[in-house]
Formats: C-alpha cells, sequence, structure tokens
C-alpha cells in the first residue's frame, strides 16, 4: 500500500548520498510505496536497456539512465553497441555525463561508436590476417576519441575561410548570417552549439576473442572491475583515475602544460570555472577566446549575459586547458568456460555519489545476490538496474524516498551505469 510519510534530513534516502544543498524546508513528503511498486518506478524512470552478446548470455551488457526528477531531463548518456569489423564482432559499452546542457553529449553518445568503427576497420585491415597489438589498439582508441573532438570546433572554423585569423576582417552581422541557417536546416547553427557544451567520457572496448578489453577514460566517470575470488568471496577493483582537482597528477599535469599561469588552475577548476581536467567539447577552454567572442557570442546576440564567460575567459592566455587525450588502459580477459565470473561497471559520478565511502560494501553485496540468482532472474531483472537498488538502500522504503519526494529541482545527480558481463 502506497502512503505518505515525512523523511527527516538524517534518514534521506541514503546516509551516503548527495543531495547537495540541504533544502530549507526539509523534511519533505514521500510516498512509501511497496516493493514491486518501488522496483516498477524505478525501472520505469531508468531508461534501462539490455544486450546479448552471445546466443547463451554469458556475454552480456545492462545498462540505464537514472533522473528521479521529473521536471528536468538527464544530461547523462550511455551506449552498449556490438561492432562488425570483417567478419568478426568487437563490443563497445559507454558511459558519458554532460554537462552545461544535452547537445553534446547527445552527439558524443550517438557517434563515439561510429568513430570507433571506422578507426578499428582501418587498422585491422592494415593488419591483414594478422592480430593487431593491444599497445596498437591503445593507441588507435586515444586517437580516434581525438580526432572527434579535435572536428567538434574544426567542422565551425571551415564556415570560415581562413579560420579564426579571418574572423578580424568580418563583422558580427556577417558571422551571424553564417551561423543562423536554421531555416535552411540548420547544420551551420548545430555544429556551433555543440562547442557550448560538453561531456565526460568512459567507453570500454572488447575484442571478439573476449581476451582484451580496453578503457578509455576522459573525466570523472569511474570503472569498476568486480571479479570472483577462489574462496567465492568478490574482489572490487577501481580502474580508472578521476581528472579533476581531486588528482594532484592532473593538477600538476595542467600546471606544467601552462607556466607562468597560477591561474589556470583556480579552487580546483580550470580556469576557475569547470571541474572535469579531460573532456570531450567545451570549446571555450581548448580554443583562444576569439572563438567564444566572435562565434559563440553571435550564435545567439545579445540574448545572453556573457560575463560568467568573460571570468575565465580573461585567463584563457595559452588553450588548450583542457585536454582530449583519454587515458587508455588495457586488461587481459580470459574467455574459457571455467574462469571466475566476471563483470565491468561503467558508471558516473552520479552514482559514485549515491554510494560514498559504501561503494565497495554495496558492490560486493550486489555481486554475491546477482550469484545466487538464476538465469531467468537475470533476464527478468537488469543486472544495471539491481545495483542501483541496492546503492539506493536495497529496500523499498529507502527507493520511495528518492522515487517520490516532492521536489520542483533534482535532489540526486543523474546517474548512468552499464554492467557488462565478461
Amino acid at each position: 500500500m502506497d502512503g505518505t510519510s515525512q523523511c527527516s534530513w538524517d534518514d534521506g534516502p541514503t546516509s551516503s548520498a548527495s543531495f547537495g544543498d540541504i533544502p530549507d524546508d526539509w523534511p519533505r513528503p514521500f510516498r512509501n510505496l511497496n516493493h514491486d511498486d518501488a522496483w516498477d518506478h524505478l525501472a520505469a524512470t531508468s531508461n534501462l536497456h539490455s544486450v546479448k552478446f552471445d546466443p547463451t548470455g554469458r556475454w552480456r551488457a545492462d545498462a540505464l539512465n537514472f533522473q528521479p526528477c521529473t521536471k528536468t531531463s538527464s544530461q547523462d548518456r550511455y551506449a552498449v553497441q556490438q561492432i562488425h569489423i570483417q567478419g568478426r564482432v568487437w563490443t563497445l559499452s559507454a558511459v558519458f555525463d554532460g554537462h552545461l546542457g544535452s547537445h553534446t553529449v547527445e552527439h558524443v553518445a550517438h557517434h563515439m561508436p561510429i568513430i570507433v568503427r571506422e578507426h578499428l576497420e582501418l587498422i585491422t585491415l592494415k593488419h591483414g590476417d594478422r592480430v593487431v597489438p593491444p599497445p596498437l589498439i591503445a593507441d588507435m582508441f586515444a586517437m580516434a576519441i581525438r580526432a572527434f573532438d579535435d572536428a567538434i570546433a574544426n567542422d565551425v572554423l571551415e564556415l570560415f575561410p581562413g579560420g579564426l585569423s579571418s574572423l578580424s576582417r568580418l563583422s558580427d552581422l556577417q558571422i551571424q548570417e553564417v551561423l543562423d541557417d536554421q531555416l535552411s536546416g540548420g547544420q551551420n547553427y548545430t555544429k556551433a552549439r555543440l562547442c557550448l557544451y560538453g561531456t565526460t567520457a568512459l567507453v570500454a572496448l572488447v575484442d571478439p576473442d573476449h581476451r582484451n578489453l580496453w578503457l578509455a577514460n576522459l573525466g570523472d566517470c569511474q570503472g569498476l572491475m568486480v571479479s570472483e575470488t577462489d574462496q567465492k568471496a568478490w574482489n572490487v577493483e577501481v580502474l580508472t583515475r578521476t581528472h579533476n582537482g581531486e588528482n594532484p597528477l592532473e593538477v600538476q599535469r595542467v600546471i606544467n602544460e601552462h607556466p607562468g599561469e597560477p591561474e589556470c588552475i583556480l579552487d580546483g577548476r580550470v580556469l576557475g570555472a569547470i571541474a572535469p581536467f579531460r573532456c570531450l567539447g567545451d570549446t571555450p577552454f581548448k580554443q583562444p577566446p576569439e572563438f567564444t567572442r566572435r562565434i559563440l557570442y553571435n550564435l545567439y546576440p545579445g540574448q545572453h549575459d556573457t560575463s560568467p564567460w568573460e571570468e575565465f575567459l580573461m585567463r584563457n592566455h595559452t588553450p588548450p586547458y583542457i585536454s582530449s587525450t583519454p587515458e587508455v588502459t588495457h586488461y587481459p580477459l580470459d574467455p574459457s568456460p571455467r574462469a571466475p565470473r566476471r563483470y565491468l561497471i561503467l558508471c558516473s559520478d552520479g552514482f559514485t555519489d549515491i554510494c560514498g565511502t559504501n561503494q565497495h560494501v554495496i558492490v560486493d553485496r550486489w555481486a554475491r545476490a546477482a550469484a545466487c540468482s538464476s538465469s531467468r532472474e537475470l533476464d527478468e531483472k537488469s543486472l544495471a538496474l539491481r545495483l542501483l537498488w541496492q546503492a539506493l538502500g536495497n529496500d523499498p522504503t529507502s527507493v520511495s524516498r528518492v522515487l517520490t519526494l516532492n521536489m520542483d529541482s533534482p535532489w540526486l545527480d543523474d546517474v548512468s551505469i552499464v554492467v557488462q558481463c565478461l
């Protein structure tokens, strides 16, 4: 039976959930759903997707994108696809955490598998019948992602013969005439709009023989390897590093790339404005200020306050400040039928926020429960949704607190999860 309860801050959605600032009018009412209703509501809110990579279902991936506030749209995305190269099947899975808007993250989620496939086709064709060495696949992976990001700005610069240097000879009205083509299809407008926004990315690639895994990471999404041990226990290993101000190596990298610029990092943010140190898009941090002032300002002339942009543009002296070079890591896999079970978890920082310091405990409990499930149960209940349920408290009341709060603005960050069986 549904009920209305008053939840206090102390017993909020979960003890470690990230709610941002405590609302002034807390506690908020919520509907206390029974187990089945809470599960169905969570499933309906999570944009579930599952793919079986082989007929037996041994190799599969389950994905979700969750934002409980119905008055806002998630800026997270995921991708799960098979890539067919010369009669063999690779698998690609990914999570993307967009910021400032959804246009760029939507573009990246759609086109990333296409770009990776094109580069895979080239390198496999070059090697013929020979197996491509894993280090070359890693190099290809990084090259594909960098080229993809470079194209976002270059596609706009190509609209102006002569590039940035030509803009000084054009008036604002002339630039606006190039960009404002929405009545004729909007291709130029769409290209320029992609430069306004950005996204982090965590992309996993598995070869057709299931012997190799490559992870390409940009930003603060997280990859976890959950492996069954000989003692029927589970080992949880973090595979990725965060690329933000909390990582001293990343901070030092940016400082080294911009000597004599004490404000290249300010308050733990790039140019004092943005948290991720590596991502796709975010062109104002990768191009000289003229790109933003002459092109992007003219995308919406007179409609926006540019003062927040000017605060960091005045510090932009030697771009790029945000890197589009992913950190690519290779992991060997064991495809034999008797190999211990392994799960690869890709997640946005919304999931790590929910888990807090309890993440390893949450993942371990989830893995133990999954190991006891029948094949039918695994088919019926998404592994990603089970993981989210566990993180939200693993009981209908805790999940209800997150799902049915009466608030007009988001109370949780967007959450995207991909669970891939390896």
